[in-house]
């Protein structure tokens, strides 16, 4: 049987005297936090925690988040985490469907509370995580720590509920995805496979924890007794300067994340040689990005993992070596990779029958990685699961030798004039151009074509843009059709999820404010 708490006792027993954590000036041994974990375990249950019932927290990044991570599992229960990046009402709607017996909370987000409680009830039993004075109403975290008992660990694991992770709260109603023991382990085990290379591990956690994207990797760096770092929030500047000085080896990030390290100024004179591997995904690269990436960091990995919550999150991995334009690789750097160990991949048409090769269709997958379901909500954890495979609402193909190639998502689909334009595709070309930053590609409505497609291109500072120039530069990239009708040139960021993907649905609700339905 999988479980998640095996790896923090092999790091406790491999690595005792090894450094687990580092946050800010706070350092703890693998033996000191093991004995935490036991403890905070101890004084959740005296709270009433019992078997299955759920932990919800809101804060930032931390060494605390993380022994809430493994005291909620050690002591029977289910960890969830929440988007620091949601509004009190959507965080209300996310505690009352949870139902948790407990909420923990920070100092960035105690603020939040009072607002927070106008629209749910809160649980009774509040914990604050963060730094300085604990407010008097709110249990201090290090106060439950030191005068609780240790206790044995519940040896939950398998097809137990360990972690639920909302997915969607920014652009719809958030689904509860349920995470086993065995999704979490097996996921860490097929990106180790990968990943490790049988050296010692310093991990930043820059990338937010409460994402699928970081939250992973809880598990894998503890399984091989490695250190983690903790920043509260991404800020490309700290990042680089948490790399140097704490000699970090590997980390998580999303693409946008990767393209703003690689625009901050100076950022040649930054020691990264520690770094070795990257791990990102959660949205498609534009090869230009990733190629800007290698050449600033040369001496590290870039491997493109593709998933989602839903598969916690792995299902497809591409090494680095295939990064390249040229020789028997050239193409693959476009794909996803290959699917991960365990893992199978099937691309499907609309009627849920299996696609030919090389076509199109929607990717599909089934394994161990898979989640248990939605929480509360059966109907919709039956379709996404029908048949046995897990239907991610991706579109893509496999190309003769198993890559996986992301075309869109069937959501982000554009049809103009009959013909399907995906918007990824238009984008990769965009971020080419030299004075693109950032750049996001959507369908506005058309009285003629039904659709056409739009860019919102951001200039990197310095620059100057126009539409009529990326108009152009597109159509000595790809076909007339493909190519956008309109450009809107905007000098302030583009909306972001918590979890760093460009929300579309934001960038296209006033375009299509006056129509019923959201396709034409």
């Amino acid at each position: 049987m999988m479980y998640i708490t095996q790896g923090l006792k092999r790091a406790a027993l491999v690595n005792a005297q090894g450094i687990a954590t580092i946050d800010g000036e706070r350092r703890r041994t693998w033996r000191e936090f093991a004995d935490r974990v036991a403890r905070l375990a101890g004084a959740l249950t005296s709270l009433g925690l019992k078997r299955d019932d759920r932990v919800a927290m809101l804060a930032l990044n931390s060494d605390r988040h993380l022994e809430y991570y493994f005291a909620t599992i050690w002591a029977g229960g289910i960890f969830v985490p929440i988007n620091t990046r949601l509004a009190p009402p959507e965080i209300a709607n996310i505690l009352a469907d949870a139902a948790p017996q407990i909420f923990v909370i920070d100092d960035a987000l105690q603020s939040q509370l009072a607002h927070i409680t106008s629209y749910t009830t809160l649980p009774n039993h509040i914990i604050f995580a963060g730094d300085g004075d604990p407010p008097a109403d709110l249990m201090p975290h290090e106060t439950l720590i030191n005068t609780a008992v240790p206790i044995p660990d519940a040896n939950r694991g398998g097809d137990d509920i360990a972690i639920i992770i909302y997915t969607g709260g920014t652009t719809g109603t958030p689904k509860g995805v349920m995470l086993t023991h065995t999704n979490a382990v097996s996921n860490a085990l097929s990106s180790l496979a990968i990943m490790y290379e049988g050296e010692p591990w310093t991990y930043l956690h820059t990338a937010p924890m409460f994402h699928i994207a970081d939250c992973q990797w809880n598990t894998g760096v503890t399984m091989v007794g490695g250190t983690h770092v903790f920043t509260r929030r991404f800020v490309p500047q700290e990042a680089l300067e948490l790399i140097s000085r704490h000699r970090i080896t590997h980390m998580a990030l999303v693409p946008t994340m990767i393209n703003m390290l690689c625009q901050v100024p100076g950022v040649e004179a930054y020691d990264v040689s520690s770094l070795r591997k990257v791990n990102f995904g959660g949205s498609s690269i534009a090869p230009a990005v990733i190629r800007r990436a290698r050449e600033l960091f040369p001496h590290c990995q870039f491997i493109q993992g593709y998933g989602q919550t839903e598969t916690s999150p792995n299902v497809a991995m591409l090494l680095d070596r295939y990064n390249t334009d040229e020789g028997p690789f050239a193409g693959k750097i476009e794909s996803a990779g290959q699917p991960v160990f365990a893992m199978e991949v099937r691309i499907v048409d609309v009627n849920d029958e299996e696609a030919p090769r090389g076509t199109a269709g929607e990717i599909t997958t089934r394994g161990p990685h898979v989640m248990r379901g939605y929480w509360n909500k059966p109907e919709e954890t039956a379709v996404a699961l029908r048949g046995g495979w897990m239907h991610t609402g991706d579109v893509g193909y496999l190309d003769a030798d198993g890559f996986l190639f992301i075309v869109d998502r069937l959501k982000d689909m554009i049809i103009s004039g009959g013909e399907n334009i995906y918007s990824t595709e238009v984008e990769h070309v965009i971020y080419q151009h030299t004075a693109v930053a950032d750049c996001a590609v959507i369908g506005i409505p058309h009285e003629k074509w039904g659709e056409t497609v739009h860019a919102i291109v951001v200039p990197k500072v310095g620059f100057d843009l126009t539409a009529e120039e990326i108009m152009a530069y597109c159509r000595q990239h790809i076909a007339g059709y493909k190519c956008p009708r309109s450009v809107e040139i905007r000098l302030e960021p583009l909306p972001m999820s918590g979890a760093g993907k460009i929300l579309k649905k934001v960038l296209r609700a006033p375009y299509w404010a006056d129509n019923t339905r959201q396709i034409n």
